[in-house]
């Protein structure tokens, strides 16, 4: 699935190319690109035409254009990219792709707006913006509905560091696990929680409550600089899924220290990168530099 620096890529390939464009019609093929639209394909289709693009936002993963239709009602229109979905600028008259689930035209008749997605997961929904329950920093026009229980992630003006650390140090929980709390930090995740915490040389395992406040800020302000520079590199990707609106991969994947590194030498000690299981996923880390937690000792009774 895309991260923040992913998104980030596409966000800014959106702005160059939709910003203060005028939608004269969408197609949607089928009922599942707009099922977390509640009245459907249709009405989604019905109520983009004829609004324009004033701004394009991101807060952590989540993507939104923000429209402005006719009623002066401003709504934003979210993208929720799951794990394969792709926002292409083309020519109206480029081939259809073969997993195209929705096209936007636009007045001035230059190119679409595409929407494809291979596996589904992914969708559109309009929905209203709210104000920010974190202020007006970076998304003066507010925050769509479904977006407003994300916490802010560390490259936007509304990231609190000082907050963020005490709310990861109130988690009695693995810290790999808190860093992909969407509610506690947003934008980070696998790829890029394994490398923050390579750099911070701490074990995923170890148990959030029990770090320091100057350990987790370190481990905050890794995750904020691998996704700097991943963003400068376009982003990380490992198929032809992750892509900009122009069909082109980022290259991150070649600076990775830890992630997707199993039984290469760590960068920095030059110990081979364990992989383990996580929940559903995998962890690389260092097991020299990354030591795991010790067990807790049980006191008898």
């Amino acid at each position: 699935m895309p991260e923040l620096p992913e998104v980030e890529v596409v966000r800014r390939g959106l702005q160059d190319h939709v910003l203060g464009r005028t939608i004269s019609r969408a197609v949607l093929t089928g009922a599942r690109v707009a099922r977390r639209h509640a009245a459907g394909p249709a009405d989604l289709a019905a109520r983009v035409a004829g609004s324009r693009v004033v701004d394009v936002d991101r807060r952590g993963k989540y993507l939104w254009l923000v429209l402005d239709p006719p009623a002066d009602d401003p709504h934003a229109l979210v993208v929720h990219l799951g794990m394969s979905g792709q926002l292409l600028v083309e020519d109206a008259a480029a081939p259809r792709e073969k997993h195209l689930h929705a096209a936007f035209d636009f007045a001035d008749d230059g190119p679409q707006l595409r929407f494809v997605d291979q596996r589904t997961f992914g969708g559109l929904a309009l929905t209203g913006l709210l104000p920010d329950r974190r202020g007006d920093a970076g998304h003066p026009h507010g925050i769509p509905e479904p977006v407003l229980h994300i916490a802010p992630d560390p490259l936007e003006p509304a990231f609190d560091r000082a907050a963020t650390v005490k709310r990861v140090r109130g988690k009695d929980s693995e810290i790999k696990r808190v860093l992909l709390d969407q509610t506690v930090v947003s934008g980070v995740g696998n790829i890029y929680a394994d490398e923050a915490l390579w750099r911070a040389q701490v074990h995923g395992r170890r148990t959030a409550s029990a770090l320091t406040g100057p350990t987790v800020g370190r481990v905050l302000d890794h995750a904020a600089e691998v996704m700097r520079e991943a963003l400068a590199q376009g982003g990380t990707s490992f198929d032809e899924l992750y892509v900009n609106v122009n069909g082109a991969s980022g290259y991150f994947d070649r600076s990775l220290a830890a992630y997707g590194q199993t039984g290469r030498p760590c960068p920095r000690c030059g110990t081979l990168i364990a992989r383990e299981q996580f929940v559903n996923r995998s962890s690389h880390f260092c097991p020299r530099c990354q030591p795991r937690p010790r067990p807790r000792r049980t006191l008898p009774r």
